[in-house]
């Protein structure tokens, strides 16, 4: 796997968990592009509004349009990845859970 498609696919992950950590599900590029940039992934906002297509095509997020952002909304798909009951093939893997 070539470096762009690692990070591609931690990108997409870090993604869908930045919108379950909100109340709605929601965040706008904006807000994603600042968010990935603390995980060292700075690109701009286009390369994020890409990665959100390509989820949205994949049925894990829905986009709408705003302006000049799109806003994500995680879906059913997107949750169920992250919480390891099915695999959305070019999105990392969630870490199983620590036991306790």
């Amino acid at each position: 796997m070539s470096l762009d498609q690692f990070m591609r696919e931690e990108a997409r992950l870090i993604i869908l968990k930045a919108l379950a950590e909100q109340q709605d599900e929601s965040l706008g590029s904006e807000m994603l592009r600042r968010h990935l940039a603390t995980f060292a992934i700075r690109r701009e906002r286009e390369w994020v509004h890409d990665e959100l297509r390509w989820l949205a095509q994949m049925g894990a997020v829905t986009i709408t349009a705003a302006g000049t952002i799109l806003i994500a909304t995680l879906t059913e798909k997107g949750a169920r990845h992250l919480a390891r009951e099915i695999a959305i093939e070019g999105v990392m893997r969630p870490s199983r859970p620590r036991q306790q």
